[in-house]
């Protein structure tokens, strides 16, 4: 029960010294609700405005495809989409959202599990090494061909700017780009 409360209230501590005493005061304050929609389904969180989506995602839906690299919106392992754009989510406090529809890595499977289009030609091409990046690459290619259902080597590039990968496989994930985009 102990852990539950620290998700809906947070305690507000100020340290008062009168004389040679040290007076501890304390209160629990309320955290905003927040209602989001991701993945197509509508969850109530309960935290501060200034958490970021990334950790809202994680930590409290256990949504584990974003994943944390750099916490500056640098590397793109964080993605998620939002309304269909590619937006990373470390520092993109939860206050922000409104009413925005959000799709994680796990939102793009369909009801009955089959892949999505980037997600197979991802596996048919061997695109990922380690996988951290995948999670940005992948969102960052959804993204891409949602507006643009053919697009050259030099838009695939220019897409994938923001996510690092440090193993190198960034043939292999243009390829599996252009796979995808075949099969639309």
């Amino acid at each position: 029960m102990q852990a539950n409360i620290a998700h809906f209230t947070k305690i507000v501590a100020s340290f008062v010294l009168e004389k040679h005493f040290i007076i501890l005061e304390a209160k629990l304050v309320s955290m905003p609700t927040y209602h989001l929609n991701i993945n197509g389904l509508q969850k109530k969180v309960q935290t501060e405005a200034d958490t970021p989506l990334l950790y809202v995602l994680r930590d409290y839906l256990e949504l584990n495809g974003p994943k944390f690299g750099c916490g500056l919106s640098q590397c793109g392992s964080c993605t998620v989409l939002i309304n269909g754009s590619a937006v990373t989510s470390c520092m993109l406090a939860i206050s922000s959202i409104g009413t925005s529809k959000i799709i994680t890595l796990e939102g793009l499977a369909s009801d009955s599990g089959k892949l999505h289009a980037v997600q197979e030609a991802f596996v048919k091409e061997q695109a990922a090494q380690c996988g951290y990046c995948l999670n940005g690459m992948v969102m960052a290619a959804v993204s891409l061909l949602n507006k643009n259902h053919n697009p050259n080597e030099m838009e695939i590039k220019n897409t994938l700017q923001g996510n690092l990968c440090r193993c190198g496989s960034h043939t292999r994930i243009i390829r599996a780009i252009k796979t995808a985009a075949n099969s639309l």
